[in-house]
């Protein structure tokens, strides 16, 4: 599936609330360490800290996007499912020639 566009596949918030979860924790885990190294300048920590949640959460949301995706894919759900006329086809292929 390289270089389709994944954009109207139905995701929700899942993709956003795993990469929060794993942006917290990793932050979290993080945050004792760059504060021990820091202490005399708690917002070059919060600075380093924020900085690093931003670009953390910015790099992780397309990929886990798409295993959002492709598990929707392979439970068959979300325009990925069979139709009444044969095989599975995505809601991108149903559309192109009708919509």
């Amino acid at each position: 599936m390289a270089g389709h566009d994944l954009t109207p596949q139905r995701a929700d918030d899942g993709p956003a609330y795993v990469t929060i979860l794993v942006v917290g924790h990793l932050m979290g885990f993080a945050l004792p360490v760059f504060f021990e190294s820091f202490r005399d300048n708690p917002l070059l920590v919060a600075c380093l800290l924020s900085a690093a949640s931003i670009a953390l959460a910015l790099l992780m949301l397309p990929p886990v996007k798409g295993m959002f995706v492709a598990f929707q894919w392979a439970k068959g759900m979300h325009g990925f499912g069979r139709t009444a006329s044969g095989p599975a086809i995505s809601q991108e292929t149903r559309c192109a020639g009708d919509c």
